[in-house]
């Protein structure tokens, strides 16, 4: 995980890639919104795919470490 940095002076301290102004909720965004690795990569230059990989990776850790209340469906 040394490619998400949090810094309180920087982007509100929320969780970046490689103390870029490119947050981590932006890349997962991105592939949410159906951006492949390489799309990101050409959107957002400075990115490699080992950073896409983290953010992933980043996002999956964090959601798996609380408890998500979800609605039941009837």
């Amino acid at each position: 995980m040394n490619r998400i940095t949090v810094n309180p002076n920087q982007m509100g301290g929320v969780p970046c890639i490689r103390g870029l102004r490119i947050p981590v909720a932006t890349v997962v965004n991105m592939i949410a919104d159906g951006l492949t690795p390489s799309d990101i990569i050409a959107e957002l230059p400075p990115l490699e795919l080992e950073d896409v990989s983290a953010a992933l990776r980043f996002a999956a850790d964090t959601v798996s470490d609380r408890e998500i209340p979800l609605q039941t469906t009837a």
